[in-house]
């Protein structure tokens, strides 16, 4: 398991150029599963279970991270970007990037002993901010890479006794787990897909529930953790190593509360994602068609959308054990 997400994780795939994640996906999914990529580059599967299930079930992962996008090139050969999806600038300052995969740079913007006394109490703004690739000049700048390109916060993989740091574990943990899911003897029949551009508005979710129309879902998520030392015990939203999160409510979703229960009343670790914050692609799944009853299982994950994300490793072996149990309960009707 460790060496799969390994693989995952240090594969660049910011929204909207999922393609390498997508084709290492398909490597590993593609003698499990009847499988087909629908026009926005989601991966849509149906894997054949044992039995018929009562109900369709639907279970989700994103195949995108968070990362920038190069806008504009400076005269004297620094590179401009915005963020694609929700990334803190204090994450950015004087990190190693690298843009398609090709080209290495470094962030950077005014150092510290030239900013004025109140500058350097904030945050700087992604406009203040470059990437220096060691070009010369803009034209030396623009024989390497192009407008548009795509860059990730590069990082390395590292095992750090029961936890794993890494960039991207949001969400290919969740890719793993239902990658998992696919290559195991299925007790029902089910519907899996790989998801692209949830980090910049849970589109390729859309698409994807619009074809399957399915009765239920389970959205398998990384999700923020801040169980650090400065963090109150009711600011944590959940534990690293406490098991898997489960969503009651976020800015995305009501939860289905049968669901919510059954996951609580499991017997698998888990605990309660204790914050109205935030949104996954369940916000578009439950309201696909005739409405989708719908359930998040999220791994928790310090320091989300960085290059050094931490996360459990039992946590996952947990959200594994809960994804089975919760398609299961809900394919075979009894949980209701």
């Amino acid at each position: 398991m460790t060496d799969l997400l390994k693989h995952l994780c240090l594969i660049d795939g910011t929204s909207g150029d999922e393609d390498s994640v997508r084709e290492f996906v398909i490597s590993q999914i593609k003698d499990y599963c009847e499988y087909k990529t629908d026009n926005l580059g989601n991966i849509i599967c149906f894997k054949k279970g044992k039995k018929r299930p009562l109900k369709k079930v639907m279970v989700d992962a994103h195949l995108d991270e968070v990362g920038i996008i190069i806008t504009s090139v400076t005269e004297n050969g620094f590179l401009k970007f915005s963020v694609v999806g929700g990334i803190d600038t204090t994450a950015l300052m004087f990190r190693k990037v690298k843009i398609c995969d090709r080209v290495n740079g470094v962030i950077s913007g005014k150092p510290y002993h030239l900013l004025s006394g109140e500058s350097r109490k904030k945050a700087p703004q992604t406009d203040s901010l470059y990437i220096d690739i060691g070009a010369k000049s803009k034209s030396e700048a623009l024989e390497l890479v192009n407008i548009g390109d795509r860059a990730v916060l590069t990082s390395d993989f590292e095992v750090l006794g029961d936890n794993i740091k890494s960039k991207a574990l949001d969400d290919r943990i969740g890719c793993l787990v239902l990658i998992s899911l696919l290559k195991e003897d299925s007790e029902y029949d089910f519907y899996a897909t790989f998801t692209v551009q949830e980090e910049v508005g849970l589109r390729g979710a859309k698409t994807a529930t619009y074809a399957i129309e399915p009765d239920a879902a389970i959205a398998l998520e990384a999700t923020t953790a801040a169980d650090i030392p400065s963090s109150a015990d009711d600011k944590k939203v959940c534990c690293v190593g406490k098991g898997v999160a489960v969503s009651f409510m976020d800015k995305a979703t009501v939860y289905d509360k049968e669901y919510y229960k059954a996951a609580i009343g499991s017997g698998i670790p888990c605990q309660p994602k204790a914050a109205v914050a935030g949104g996954n692609n369940s916000g578009s799944i439950h309201l696909s068609g005739k409405g989708v009853r719908t359930i998040a299982l999220s791994a928790p994950c310090r320091y989300i959308h960085t290059s050094s994300s931490i996360a459990s490793l039992t946590d996952i072996e947990n959200m594994l054990s809960l994804a089975r149990y919760m398609l299961n309960g809900i394919a075979g009707g009894s949980i209701k």
